[in-house]
């Protein structure tokens, strides 16, 4: 039981990390242009040097809500995290991580809503840019979906022996 906890909050801390990357860096998607390699994330357009991203009056609450959603899932990630520690040592023997699962399916929720905002909005539309792809923090993001969900149904179904 003890290497089952172990791995869990190891997969929740490289889950936190990940998120921080994701939200983070401005890769979430890539194009090629005469000046060279250019990205975009959620926060800045960068190609040599990195400037405020361009968005259209149209998609510019589209992109406040992705930044929203993605800085609240590392919010509750976190706060997941803060939990099953309290909960680990507070908790009597064969008692549930309730709270700490409900917390990390709201972080999974957050990243849902996140990433199929960006994707249904800013996939293949790069400014100055020829046959743009997703990047390294798009995957990641879709990564920590995966994984906050399988982290929160675990916590769930966990039993402190």
């Amino acid at each position: 039981m003890l290497v089952l906890l172990a791995g869990i909050f190891v997969v929740h801390i490289a889950t936190v990390i990940m998120l921080f990357v994701s939200t983070i860096a401005n890769v979430w998607m890539v194009g090629s242009s005469n000046v060279g390699t250019i990205s975009t994330g959620l926060w800045l357009l960068c190609n040599k040097t990195c400037t405020q991203l361009p968005v259209s009056s149209r998609d510019e609450a589209s992109l406040k809500a992705v930044q929203a959603f993605m800085i609240l899932s590392i919010i509750f990630s976190v706060v997941a995290l803060v939990l099953f520690i309290i909960q680990l040592f507070t908790l009597e023997k064969g008692k549930r991580f309730y709270m700490t699962g409900a917390v990390m399916l709201v972080c999974w929720i957050c990243i849902l809503i996140a990433v199929s905002i960006y994707t249904a909005r800013f996939t293949g539309t790069m400014v100055y840019s020829t046959n743009p792809h997703h990047g390294y923090c798009f995957i990641l993001a879709w990564i920590c979906f995966c994984f906050s969900f399988i982290i929160g149904i675990l916590y769930l179904v966990l039993r402190k022996k």
